[in-house]
C-alpha cells in the first residue's frame, strides 16, 4: 500500500505505473514548465524533476511508497536529498555531457517538443515548425553598442555577482551572494546613450526561425531530432544546439508496442461461431481482409497476427513488426425464450448437476471490480486502525502484583 501519492499525482500517473508511462509523463511536463517557456513556473518545475528523480530510481520508489517524500528527505537510499532540477532535466535529454566547460564554450541547447502521429510515424513526414532564436545583432556585431562603449560594472567590478552582509544577531553575519542588479550578472555594462539601437544593449536579437524537420519511417514516442548548431547564439560562444523531441499522440485503432501494432476486434456471437470476413484499414491506407472459416471458433481474449503488417523498422523499412489482434465476443445480455429450447439442441449438451439434500439456493448479483477493491480497501484501514488503537490501550495497561 501506498502511503503517499503526491509524486505520483505531481506526475500525472497512477502508483502502479510503468517505467515507460513515468518518462513520457515527466518528459511533457518538464518541457511544458521549463524555466526557459515558463519562467514563472520555477516552483512546479522543480517538483516535477524532484518527483521524477524519485519515482525513476527503483530503490528511492521504494522507500517513498513506504514511507512518503519525509522518508527521502532523512536520506533513505542512494543519495540524501534532492538533485538539481536543470540537471535532471539535462540527463534525461541527454545534454550533461562535457560538464561546466562545455557550456562555457558552447550555448544553451534548446529542446522543443514536436507532437507526431501514428500515421507519421510509420509513413515518413516533413514538418515545418516556426520558432523564435537569438542571433548575434549584425548592427553592433554582437557588441552592443559602440566600439568601446563597453565597461565593467563598478558595482560588482566585473564578477557580475553582488555580495551583501546581513547581521543576524550579536557577532553574527551572513553574506549572501545575488546577481548584480546593475549588470544583470553580464559583468559589464553600456551607457544608455551608446546603446545599439537595434538590441537595446543586448547584443543579441530575436530572429524567427522554420526548420524543416524529417520524421523517418519507424521513428519512436521520444525520439529526439538534433539540429546541431542552430540553438542561441552569443558572443564569444558556439551556438547550442536545437533538440526535438517527438511526442506520439493516440490512435484511436492501433497501439504501438515496439515494433508491433496491436489492435482489437469486436465480434459477434455469431461470428466467433460461425465464421466471419472482416477489413482492416492500415496506417497508410491500404485495405487488409481477414477471414475466420466457418468452423473455426475465435475464443473471446483470442490472440492473433497478421505477419508484416506491423511498424516499419527505422532505417530498414521494408522490414516490419506484426499486426496483433485481440478479439473481444460480444455475448447477448438476454436471449428470447422463445429460441432456447432451438439452441439447446444445436449446442453441446449441457452438464447435469445433482443437487443435494438440504442444499441452500443463493441470487447471482452484479459485482462491480473496482467498488470491491475500494470496499475491502475501507475494510483493512478499519482493520489496521483498530489493531493499532487495541495494542495502544494494552500497552498503556501495568499490572499490580500483591
Amino acid at each position: 500500500m501506498v502511503k503517499e501519492t503526491a509524486f505520483y499525482e505531481i506526475l500525472g500517473v497512477k502508483p502502479d505505473c510503468s517505467d515507460s508511462e513515468l518518462k513520457k509523463a515527466y518528459r511533457k511536463l518538464a518541457l511544458k514548465y521549463h524555466p526557459d517557456k515558463n519562467p514563472s513556473e520555477g516552483d512546479k518545475f522543480k517538483r516535477i524533476s524532484q518527483a521524477y528523480e524519485v519515482l525513476s530510481n527503483p530503490e528511492k520508489r521504494k522507500i517513498y511508497d513506504k514511507g512518503g517524500e519525509d522518508a527521502i528527505k532523512e536520506g533513505g537510499g542512494s543519495g540524501h536529498g534532492f538533485s538539481s532540477p536543470m540537471d535532471i532535466f539535462d540527463m534525461f535529454f541527454g545534454m550533461g555531457g562535457g560538464g561546466g566547460r562545455r557550456r562555457e564554450r558552447r550555448g544553451k541547447d534548446v529542446v522543443h517538443q514536436l507532437g507526431v502521429t501514428l500515421e507519421e510515424l510509420y509513413n515518413g513526414a516533413v514538418r515545418k515548425l516556426a520558432l523564435q532564436k537569438n542571433v548575434i545583432c549584425d548592427k553592433c556585431a554582437g557588441r552592443g553598442g559602440k566600439q568601446g562603449a563597453v565597461e565593467r560594472c563598478p558595482t560588482c567590478r566585473g564578477s557580475g555577482l553582488y555580495t551583501r552582509i546581513q547581521q543576524l544577531g550579536p557577532a553574527m553575519v551572513q553574506q549572501i551572494q545575488t546577481m548584480c542588479p546593475d549588470c544583470q550578472g553580464q559583468g559589464e555594462r553600456i551607457s544608455p546613450k551608446d546603446r545599439c539601437k537595434a538590441c537595446q544593449g543586448k547584443k543579441v536579437i530575436k530572429e524567427r526561425k522554420v526548420l524543416e524537420v524529417h520524421v523517418d519511417k519507424g521513428m519512436e514516442d521520444g525520439q529526439k531530432i538534433t539540429f546541431s548548431g542552430e540553438g542561441d547564439q552569443e558572443p564569444g560562444l558556439e551556438p547550442g544546439d536545437i533538440i526535438i523531441v517527438l511526442d506520439e499522440k493516440e490512435h484511436e485503432t492501433f497501439k504501438r508496442s515496439g515494433r508491433n501494432l496491436i489492435m482489437q476486434m469486436e465480434l459477434t456471437i455469431t461470428e466467433a461461431l460461425c465464421g466471419f470476413q472482416k477489413t482492416i484499414e492500415t496506417l497508410d491506407h491500404r485495405t487488409l481482409v481477414i477471414t475466420c472459416i466457418p468452423g473455426e471458433v475465435i475464443k473471446h481474449g483470442a490472440i492473433k497476427c497478421v505477419l508484416s503488417e506491423g511498424m516499419p523498422v527505422y532505417k530498414d523499412p521494408f522490414e516490419k513488426g506484426q499486426l496483433i489482434i485481440k478479439f473481444v465476443v460480444n455475448f447477448p445480455t438476454q436471449i428470447d425464450h422463445s429460441v432456447i429450447n432451438k439452441l439447446e439442441h444445436l449446442l453441446p449438451p449441457r452438464t447435469e448437476c445433482i443437487v443435494p439434500d438440504n442444499s441452500e439456493e443463493v441470487v447471482l448479483v452484479d459485482l462491480d471490480p473496482e467498488q470491491e477493491a475500494r470496499r475491502q480497501y475501507r475494510h483493512r484501514q478499519a482493520y489496521e486502525e483498530d489493531d493499532d488503537h487495541n495494542h495502544h490501550r494494552a500497552g498503556g495497561v501495568q499490572c499490580q502484583t500483591h
